[in-house]
């Protein structure tokens, strides 16, 4: 994703706001350099690093706004992707879904097991 021609690069500093809890879900993002965090409704923290994805869900199985709040905590460089770039990708390498499901799978794989948030 990180090579798709239709992404915007995005590049900022830490502590920026990349996109707050309510706006409207209009991309999904891949961290190229530096940590993402996204932060929930509840306080929960969960940090995003290079080559990983974020707001898909918002886009995929939410309708309309982001559920969460994320933050640069370093400089960041992303790539932003428009919802419907995105589902077009989807749609024509559809082991992409596979590939989203199993970041999923081993996030809260080890979030368990290490009882602590990934950072």
């Amino acid at each position: 994703m990180a090579r798709q021609v239709d992404g915007d690069i995005l590049t900022l500093p830490t502590g920026s706001s990349i996109f707050k809890r309510g706006e409207t879900a209009n991309a999904i993002y891949a961290v190229r350099k530096g940590i993402v965090e996204l932060i929930d409704p509840s306080g929960e923290r969960l940090c995003y690093r290079p080559g990983e994805l974020f707001s898909y869900q918002d886009i995929v199985w939410r309708g309309g706004c982001f559920r969460n709040e994320a933050l640069a905590r370093t400089p960041v460089e992303l790539v932003r992707l428009g919802r419907l770039h995105f589902l077009n990708l989807l749609h024509n390498h559809p082991t992409l879904a596979v590939v989203l499901i199993g970041q999923q799978h081993e996030r809260l794989r080890e979030q368990r097991t290490s009882g602590s948030y990934c950072y």
